[in-house]
């Protein structure tokens, strides 16, 4: 290796010192999904990513989805998935199934994967200590009405004390999206918000959604890298922010507002985005703030 090229790889861990200096001690709450989740190569690379960032002192939280898992299996087992727009109509049979994937599959998956590589991992679901305590949440249809879409929950509160308690321990936690009603029910929660709202609990320094795009896009179809909250909303009312993209913006609007300092949506399939996104000066994907 030339000494030039030795040189080079240095600055780069020095660009990287401020950053690790500033956020120190802080958490990052990374809402988990998409291809970051799905490819072999990447979700090595995340797991490696997030314990390199508690080993210099920062604090990641996790929060993962698994859509598609969960509509293979309710297939493998003979049912079929049914969607109003775009929530998951969640039976008591596909709350099961829901539970089965997020807790017992993914979550596991995620965790040992992490300590795999030397971290040490705890995974959570919102059922541990109310970690998500949840109420119904009716899907608001296009003609003003509400429609009752079964086991589908909202955050109702998140209680943070078993995630600071594994912080200050030196654990990185994992949380699955499932919640638990006032009479003990299982509620499956959009993972988007949750995160959103673990942020808001935790005054988060950053809340970061890994996404398959590049960030969000202007009315030109340039990628935006910083929002307000006013030209967020300003997006969403001219259908330029729109599908899936919606709750990841009203999970960093609902972050903020709570009291995380900054929020970003960045491309997941990027190598190494998450390090890309706190360790260097230019960033990437969008970044939010109020």
């Amino acid at each position: 290796m030339a000494i030039p090229e030795q040189v080079q790889r240095a600055e780069v861990l020095i660009e990287a010192l401020p950053y690790i200096r500033a956020f120190q001690g802080k958490t990052l709450v990374i809402k988990y999904g998409g291809a970051a989740m799905e490819q072999a190569d990447l979700k090595e690379q995340f797991a490696k990513d997030v314990l390199l960032l508690r080993l210099v002192g920062i604090r990641p939280v996790i929060v993962h989805g698994g859509g598609p898992q969960i509509g293979a299996l309710m297939k493998r087992l003979g049912k079929e998935p049914e969607f109003v727009g775009g929530m998951r109509v969640t039976d008591q049979e596909t709350v099961e199934i829901v539970e089965m994937v997020l807790v017992g599959k993914i979550n596991k998956e995620i965790v040992g994967l992490i300590n795999l590589h030397g971290g040490r991992a705890v995974g959570l679901s919102g059922k541990d200590a109310s970690l998500l305590r949840a109420r119904k949440r009716l899907h608001k249809m296009p003609d003003g009405t509400s429609a009752d879409i079964g086991m589908v929950g909202e955050v109702e509160a998140v209680n943070p004390e078993p995630i600071r308690l594994l912080e200050e321990s030196g654990f990185i936690p994992v949380i699955a999206p499932v919640g638990v009603g006032a009479a003990g029910e299982t509620y499956n929660i959009n993972a988007d918000l949750v995160a959103g709202d673990v942020a808001a609990a935790l005054f988060a320094e950053k809340l970061i959604h890994l996404t398959d795009v590049t960030g969000i896009n202007g009315e030109d179809g340039r990628l935006v890298s910083t929002l307000t909250k006013r030209e967020a909303e300003r997006l969403i009312k001219a259908g330029v922010i729109d599908g899936g993209m919606l709750p990841k913006v009203e999970s960093s609007l609902r972050a903020l507002t709570g009291g995380a300092q900054k929020a970003h949506i960045i491309d997941g399939r990027v190598p190494h985005a998450i390090l890309l996104e706190v360790l260097t000066k230019e960033g990437i994907g969008t970044e939010i703030v109020l």
